[in-house]
């Protein structure tokens, strides 16, 4: 008996990282698992690695960005298995290059600001109706610890990620009543293929765990949240870093 039985999940940026290692998770605790990315090569190797597992899930191609991807791959979703339980608005980038904000192009702004939060927001606006006829569901978003506090020349990534906990906070207040808990997960370092060129050059020191996280790691909060364990859980942000925004280290000269 799985903790997702009877539950369909969609999933962003299910073709690597995080979003495949949820997908893993939710399809084993049996979950359906519609899966979504922009690059068709990764998206179908999640599916493959779900169904060698026993796993039912399907592959939805889209641009979180593009409404009109976004919208089909819900509806894709939801009529292929008659429900959605599930949203996990997981798609995000980092910024292209570090820069101070005066020196930040309009482009890289509007490119991370769209990809990390206008997708939560579309993800969110077309999936609650369908949650809506079928009783309720959850939302669950991924912000960062840098939604929580900032780092200097990723201002668009900063930006965005503080944006989805509100968003997040503010569809709580809106949905709860009628059945849908709207939570998000704010993750620290975690070794993706997102940052794995930067894990060899970070002191990880700063963390109090002293390592970088792993996906799966994350994934397991996000189970925790879908599942009715959390049921009483809505609005609310989930910091999973090893500790490492717990401190806020003091600037010692190097003796």
């Amino acid at each position: 008996m799985g903790r997702l039985d009877t539950k369909v999940a969609l999933i962003t940026g299910a073709g690597s990282g995080i979003g495949r290692a949820t997908a893993l998770l939710f399809a084993q605790e049996g979950a359906k698992v519609g899966v979504s990315d922009c690059v068709p090569a990764g998206g179908q190797q999640t599916i493959s690695m779900i169904r060698d597992n026993g796993g039912e899930a399907l592959f939805i191609e889209a641009d979180v960005t593009r409404p009109n991807d976004v919208e089909r791959m819900v509806k894709i979703t939801a009529d292929t298995y008659g429900q959605l339980d599930i949203l996990f608005n997981n798609a995000g980038i980092s910024s292209a290059r570090l820069a101070f904000t005066a020196d930040l192009t309009l482009e890289e702004w509007d490119l991370v600001i769209n990809t990390n939060l206008r997708s939560a927001f579309l993800g969110s606006k077309f999936a609650i109706p369908t949650m809506l006829q079928n009783g309720g569901g959850v939302i669950i978003n991924t912000s960062s610890v840098n939604g929580l506090g900032s780092n200097a020349t990723i201002a668009p990534y900063c930006a965005s990620k503080a944006g989805v906990i509100l968003l997040t906070k503010t569809m709580a207040a809106e949905y709860g009543k009628q059945n849908i808990r709207v939570n998000c997960i704010c993750p620290g370092m975690i070794d993706t293929p997102m940052v794995e060129n930067a894990i060899p050059i970070l002191d990880m020191g700063f963390v109090a765990q002293g390592r970088a996280g792993r996906p799966d790691e994350v994934a397991r909060a996000a189970l925790f949240l879908a599942c009715d364990e959390a049921s009483y859980i809505n609005g609310a942000h989930l910091v999973v870093d090893g500790g490492w925004s717990a401190e806020a280290k003091i600037p010692l000269k190097a003796v």
